[in-house]
């Protein structure tokens, strides 16, 4: 049992998550007005966590999913990723809500030129593969995705002062991207296939053990009840069967960036740390949008390119259910430093008020405490002897001191339920943030005179926990194939074989 000043102050401060004006229930699937416009740079869920894998005591796995919504069908050329996206994940080892360390992904493509002959002559074949690809065999792949993991040490990660990760195996920089799930006959084993694709690496600066990384298609991990959620929380039964209802994202896959790295080689002395995930572009893509910082004038070397951040996602929903419309392409532009400029949004949350106008029939009262002083210490700052750490500054924070629950020992509802190695002290795939995040907001947490709603069990109905997930690396599941029927087989005689 947690001490009753520790589960008030959580409840309070998971509470934050879902404050805004808009009741969806999308992690940071196309959250901010401008970044529908890049799709590849949107960063769409970030997870944070103790490795729970047997023998990785020790690890923190780190997952930042961008390009969301993917539909398995997408043919002929799928997800892409972006050559001209830095995709990072920054973390604050310090409190000062500023990156001491990023690891930044950069993407080159390939093509193979495959070509076949047709009339006597070799012509480029218009797919992505030229027929089976296999663990071992990617000869017949036409489109190849590698990339680059860089190190960035002390602050603001600045082009020039950077150190690349590197395989265990022969030393190289470089690594690739299996290629999307086409379907079954392109790929019969794909789990097999992108399984040969996870690197054991070297970190510089890091002695204290190896990491790994893996980069590919996911099948998205987020799970929603979209659409009742979206049409002003139509919710049929928001009291009954957490498992009622269906999971919106379940036929959708994600593009995923994991990292397992030691945790002593990012946490300081307290032992607690901040991260975010950011997207930077070429102004030049982008153009001098309002919210975005002034361009640099007087540039005179290659490694101050003027790259610009359009995406940020530390907590989740916090960009879609906390910042105001007005805000949201500014806070994907900003630092969690300068978080100040958004407090308003924490102490005065709207997202409650909403909830009890829609369900006032039914007797449904918002919590009634203004200001929220208390979330700001949670949201901004960390949650006292769990995992506080410094400055105000939003971010997903986690204590990696914190004992790991092996996966069949793990409670969706995370520290709510008494579960301290689940959210909000880090993110696990496992976690059932819409539930928590509906009951948290509508007070569980608070003395009943102040939150009279507070014990109603709020769900959207669409259930998750970690048994939905593998409990080894990279944890998230093989994406969902494009065509995953079995291998058809083409008639021989018919009607219309002449």
């Amino acid at each position: 049992m947690l001490p009753k000043p520790f589960c008030r102050a959580l409840g309070l401060g998971a509470f934050t998550i879902v404050l805004a004006s808009g009741a969806a229930f999308a992690s940071s699937h196309k959250e901010a007005p401008f970044i529908t416009s890049l799709p590849k740079a949107d960063g769409a869920d970030f997870y944070m966590f103790n490795s729970y894998e047997k023998g990785r005591q020790g690890y923190v796995t780190l997952i930042a999913d961008y390009i969301p919504l993917q539909d398995p069908n997408g043919g002929p050329n799928f997800g892409p990723i972006d050559p001209e996206v830095l995709y990072r994940i920054n973390i604050d080892n310090s409190g000062a809500g500023q990156n001491n360390l990023t690891f930044e992904f950069q993407f080159q493509r390939k093509e193979a030129d495959v070509a076949i002959p047709v009339g006597g002559k070799m012509v480029a074949i218009p797919l992505i593969n030229a027929g089976v690809i296999k663990a071992g065999d990617n000869s017949k792949l036409n489109v190849h995705e590698f990339y680059k993991v860089n190190v960035y040490r002390g602050g603001d990660a600045v082009r020039g002062g950077e150190q690349a990760l590197t395989s265990k195996k022969d030393g190289t920089t470089s690594f690739e991207k299996p290629v999307d799930n086409i379907g079954v006959k392109s790929i019969p084993d794909y789990k097999a296939y992108a399984d040969q694709y996870i690197y054991e690496v070297n970190i510089p600066g890091c002695n204290s053990g190896t990491g790994k990384v893996f980069v590919g298609q996911r099948k998205d991990p987020f799970s929603v009840n979209l659409g009742e959620v979206f049409d002003l929380a139509n919710l049929k039964d928001p009291l009954g069967n957490p498992d009622q209802n269906k999971n919106s994202l379940a036929g959708k896959n994600i593009t995923s960036f994991i990292l397992e790295v030691p945790a002593a080689c990012i946490a300081f002395s307290n032992h607690v740390i901040g991260a975010w995930t950011t997207a930077l572009m070429p102004r030049g893509r982008v153009g001098n949008q309002s919210f975005l910082p002034k361009s640099k004038e007087g540039k005179e070397k290659e490694n101050e390119s003027d790259w610009v951040q359009v995406s940020r996602l530390g907590m989740p929903l916090v960009n879609e259910l906390v910042i105001g419309l007005k805000d949201k392409d500014k806070f994907n532009a900003s630092e969690p430093k300068n978080d100040a400029q958004f407090i308003d949004y924490v102490t005065n949350p709207t997202f409650p008020e909403l909830v009890g106008i829609l369900f006032a029939s039914a007797g449904v009262k918002a919590p009634n405490v203004f200001p929220r002083a208390d979330l700001v210490q949670v949201f901004l700052t960390g949650i006292p002897g769990l995992n506080a750490n410094g400055a105000a500054a939003e971010m997903l924070r986690l204590n990696v001191t914190t004992p790991v629950k092996a996966a069949a020992d793990q409670k969706p509802l995370g520290v709510i339920d008494g579960d301290v190695a689940g959210f909000p002290n880090g993110r696990r795939p496992g976690d059932d943030i819409v539930d928590i995040t509906l009951r948290v907001a509508m007070g569980k947490l608070l003395p009943l005179s102040q939150a009279p709603s507070g014990q109603l069990t709020f769900t959207d109905g669409a259930f998750v926990d970690a048994s939905k997930f593998d409990s080894v690396f990279p944890y998230l599941r093989a994406p969902l194939a494009g065509d995953p029927q079995p291998m058809a087989v083409v008639p021989t005689t018919g009607s219309n074989i002449p």
